[in-house]
């Protein structure tokens, strides 16, 4: 597809509210998709910290 100017491009033809708010809802997926479970795992470890040093008082 060519596009006359940059505001032809980012108007897709009228359509590019729904094309640009598709590519900003992914992004945020896949961004999350990553996020996530990094977090998680920073939380299981150290709730595993935790319940070891627990364990581990005389």
């Amino acid at each position: 597809m060519n596009f006359d100017s940059f505001a032809a491009f980012l108007a897709m033809g009228q359509h590019g509210l729904y094309v640009w708010s598709a590519y900003g809802i992914s992004l945020v997926l896949l961004g999350l998709n990553v996020v996530l479970p990094l977090l998680a795992r920073r939380r299981y470890l150290q709730e595993q910290a935790r319940r070891l040093r627990r364990e581990n008082q005389p």
